[in-house]
């Protein structure tokens, strides 16, 4: 019995060194695939014109890239940025009589707009094609890349708060008020910082907020309501949903029909994916578009608050266990 005691702590160090080995060779390809795979996959874009050139317009996107491009054909270029700035399409390709033109939405994703801008040619025999930019860019992040980046820490600091007080909190009413304040804190803050500070987004300063909020109160409530209910491994579970398996199939520095699919739309109906997108349509599109990320965030913020609510009360003493022999002392929170 010694003998087994002597080995364990190094059988112990083996198969922990294993396990994160494990955990990592299931990381990166989960992190790195998607990216490296990106390309249209049924890809909104619209045709805009005479009947005849949209129908030449429409079959050519087909031919060059099958699969590529789910399009939609519409009567004029107005009809065609109505439609960019509802979020209903990426781009539209306008056939005029000068000949073809490309309205983009760069505020819905950078990399798209980049990628058609790069296809148009094609469509032209190679000749340049006129780039509208319909609904643009934040002029301080064209690319997009500090709005992807400035994303992550919100779902970060989310996932830790929710485990906070899952853990560190004892009674249900104060987990409860503890997530509400965490939402609003976190939407003005975020707004504060994003909008006010390193001007990343440019929309209504309120509605950037909340979508914010929103996502934090989302992600956090099911951090928290799963670690209520089902102690370590809720907790866990909650962060796979929000963090190791959410942010890489949210397609928040893209566009879920990049990715391969159904991973873009599983990643629209995970708390990062949903908020990402509600946050881009707060923010350059006036809150057009909303409709899937609202009900898929309030439906986690909904169940988040309900799992604190029935879940089981769980002490500080309990979360760092007792010492035996000694009567633990009282915690209140």
């Amino acid at each position: 019995m010694e003998a087994v005691r002597t080995r364990s702590p190094w059988l112990l160090a083996v198969l922990l060194a294993a396990l994160a080995v494990v955990a990592q060779a299931l990381l990166v390809p989960l992190f790195a695939a998607p990216q490296a795979h990106l390309a249209p996959r049924d890809l909104p874009v619209a045709v805009a014109g005479p009947a005849a050139a949209t129908a030449e317009l429409a079959g050519r996107l087909a031919a060059a890239r099958p699969g590529a491009f789910h399009v939609t054909t519409l009567p004029d270029a107005a009809a065609a940025d109505r439609a960019l700035r509802d979020r209903q399409v990426y781009a539209a390709f306008v056939a005029g009589p000068d000949g073809i033109a490309l309205h983009t939405a760069p505020a819905a994703s950078p990399t798209v707009a980049a990628l058609l801008t790069e296809a148009s040619a094609q469509l032209s025999a190679g000749r340049p094609v006129p780039v509208v930019p319909v609904v643009p860019a934040d002029p301080d992040d064209p690319r997009g890349a500090g709005f992807a980046a400035g994303f992550l820490p919100l779902a970060l600091t989310s996932m830790l708060a929710g485990a906070l007080l899952a853990f560190l909190v004892t009674r249900r009413g104060a987990r409860l008020v503890g997530l509400l304040c965490y939402g609003v804190l976190a939407g003005l803050a975020g707004a504060a910082v994003l909008h006010g500070w390193l001007g990343l987004v440019d929309g209504s300063w309120w509605r950037e907020a909340g979508a914010i909020g929103l996502f934090a109160l989302a992600a956090a409530g099911i951090v928290a309501g799963l670690g209520a209910l089902l102690g370590a491994p809720g907790t866990g579970l909650g962060a796979l949903l929000v963090f190791l398996v959410g942010n890489p199939l949210s397609a928040v520095g893209a566009a879920p029909e990049l990715l391969p699919q159904p991973w873009g739309t599983v990643g629209q109906f995970l708390p990062v994916g949903a908020g990402g997108t509600l946050l881009r349509s707060a923010a350059f599109f006036d809150g057009a578009g909303t409709g899937r990320s609202l009900a898929v965030l309030a439906g986690y913020a909904l169940l988040g608050v309900a799992l604190v609510a029935v879940g089981r009360h769980r002490s500080v003493r309990a979360a760092r266990g007792t010492v035996p022999g000694r009567r633990p002392a009282e915690v209140t929170v």
